[in-house]
């Protein structure tokens, strides 16, 4: 049953408040530059606490917020869940009962008080930013799109795309290979006039957190309800609007939406330096989710017809963030790691105890399941779960199976476990070779050779899944010893100063291996 959600508001501003009342919001009123200045700020505090700037430089009706999930306890404290385990769980149920959005009339919604039909230059309205020194023009990547009803297959789906808005009301739109906004544009490639869409900016946290779920296509088909689970997930259906200018919707407790037409064959170049060499995947970008600097390509584009907003006097809030920090980590993971014990549950209830997607495994790079196997008969239904979660999520290079002794949040107890229970002849498979990767893995880039980095010319090595669990039957040979930490108390011999000074200079993990006594 999905615990109900007390504590994170419904729209972005609500919870915003929620963070600043806990003492767990750093607001300043200091000047931010978007160039450079809010991805390093976070990048200094990576995995810590949001931060609020609400003054902005050259954007005065704006404000911007960022790492706003970069702490996984704040996060769990938000939605209300004890712990990692439990929000894992939380979510997979979500999957399955989804409450679907609510649409509203267009003066009722937020979004929708103040209304630009004629001077819809983005950058002017939108705050664009710079992420790393060898990017040489702004970008867009804190929008969310939005569709809901025919186009996908009468469900709804967010989801994050970057945007480079290079010619005023014109931008473009990357869309992954394989992906939602990927199939969508390939079913409607032909349709003249566009596909009429929303990009959504400063949407309620839910919804934001349901925007990073990509490439669990089994799980999360077109046609899902992707806004009826973040209404599950907040505890009451997010409430959507009809657009202005074209036939879709909005959610309508967002700060900014861009109204358009996604056009997939007006192809254009990201950045300017992209379109002088006339070559995919070689320019700079902005970082990517894999940990490298990113690389431009020629994309669908996005013809905006209409933005709106709240009210600019009341300032309304930007969520940009950097690629590759904690905060984009678990935005692109949490929703993936429940969708991933969803699978594995429905091949074989009860043998999946917990999902782990480590910020080292780089969001869509690989993930971690914990299992236990109750009876003989179980045994080898971790390597079935394997090989579906690589073949099921595409581009996945390393997918690794631990038992229940073995702590699932701690990547050396992990490596403990590969290195002192796998055999390298066995329990190593390459389940997917030849298949379809992902393109921003410059390992991927490699198989093209001298050829453009493009889907098209690369070619997936099939990953690695890593059976570490212990064969059913010899639990008592890989026992692990436990001493008598939990009998011998350590407040018995020193002073709290002495045990606090002690544990000062205590790191890594003999943390963990001390409180467990292994």
């Amino acid at each position: 049953m999905l615990k109900t959600n007390n504590n994170q508001s419904k729209d972005l501003r609500g919870a915003l408040e929620w963070l600043k009342s806990e003492g767990l919001l750093l607001e300043t009123d200091v000047e931010v530059n978007p160039d450079l200045e809010i991805t390093a700020l976070e990048k200094h505090l990576d995995g810590s606490l949001p931060m609020l700037f609400n003054n902005v430089k050259n954007y005065p009706h704006l404000r911007a917020v960022t790492n706003l999930f970069g702490n996984t306890s704040v996060m769990n404290k938000m939605f209300g869940w004890e712990n990692d385990t439990e929000r894992t769980k939380d979510i997979s149920y979500a999957l399955t009962h989804p409450l679907p959005p609510i649409e509203i009339d267009q003066d009722e919604a937020p979004v929708q008080e103040f209304v630009i039909t004629d001077d819809l230059d983005v950058n002017k309205w939108l705050l664009a930013i710079k992420h790393t020194p060898l990017e040489d023009e702004f970008t867009i990547g804190s929008g969310q799109s939005v569709v809901v009803g025919k186009y996908f297959k009468e469900g709804s789906h967010v989801g994050y795309n970057r945007m480079s808005f290079r010619w005023g009301n014109v931008g473009t739109f990357q869309a992954a290979p394989g992906s939602h906004m990927w199939q969508l544009q390939v079913e409607h490639y032909n349709k003249p006039e566009g596909i009429p869409i929303t990009m959504c900016f400063g949407i309620p946290p839910a919804a934001n957190l349901m925007a990073g779920s990509g490439f669990d296509y089994v799980i999360l088909p077109k046609g899902c309800d992707e806004l009826g689970i973040a209404g599950a997930l907040q505890g009451e259906p997010l409430r959507i609007v009809k657009c202005r200018t074209v036939d879709a919707y909005a959610l309508a407790d967002a700060e900014v939406v861009l109204e358009g037409y996604l056009k997939p064959k007006d192809r254009r170049w990201e950045t300017t330096e992209a379109e002088k060499q006339g070559l995919q995947g070689k320019a700079w970008f902005h970082p990517e989710w894999a940990g490298y600097q990113g690389k431009a390509y020629k994309t669908s584009t996005f013809h905006v017809t209409a933005i709106t907003m709240r009210k600019p006097e009341s300032k309304p809030i930007i969520f940009p963030l950097g690629v590759h920090t904690m905060d984009d980590s678990n935005i692109d993971t949490t929703v993936r790691e429940a969708a991933i014990y969803e699978l594995c549950e429905r091949l074989q209830p009860g043998i999946v105890q917990d999902v782990s997607i480590p910020y080292c495994f780089t969001d869509w790079g690989g993930c971690v399941i914990q299992v236990k196997k109750r009876s003989i008969i179980e045994e080898g239904w971790q390597r079935n779960f394997l090989t579906a979660i690589m073949s099921c999520n595409q581009g996945m290079r390393i997918a690794i199976a631990i038992d229940t002794d073995v702590d699932i949040n701690s990547m050396e107890d992990i490596m403990w476990a590969v290195t002192t229970r796998v055999n390298p002849k066995t329990d190593i498979i390459s389940p997917v070779p030849g298949g379809i990767g992902q393109t921003f893995m410059p390992a991927e880039r490699m198989t093209a050779g001298e050829k453009d980095w493009t889907a098209s010319n690369t070619r997936f090595e099939g990953g690695m899944a890593i059976d570490a669990t212990i064969p059913f039957g010899y639990e008592e040979d890989f026992h692990r010893p436990t001493y008598a930490v939990d009998k011998v108390l350590i407040k018995n011999f020193f002073s709290d100063e002495q045990i606090k000074k002690g544990e000062s200079f205590m790191s890594g993990w003999v943390k963990i291996l001390s409180k467990t006594g292994q």
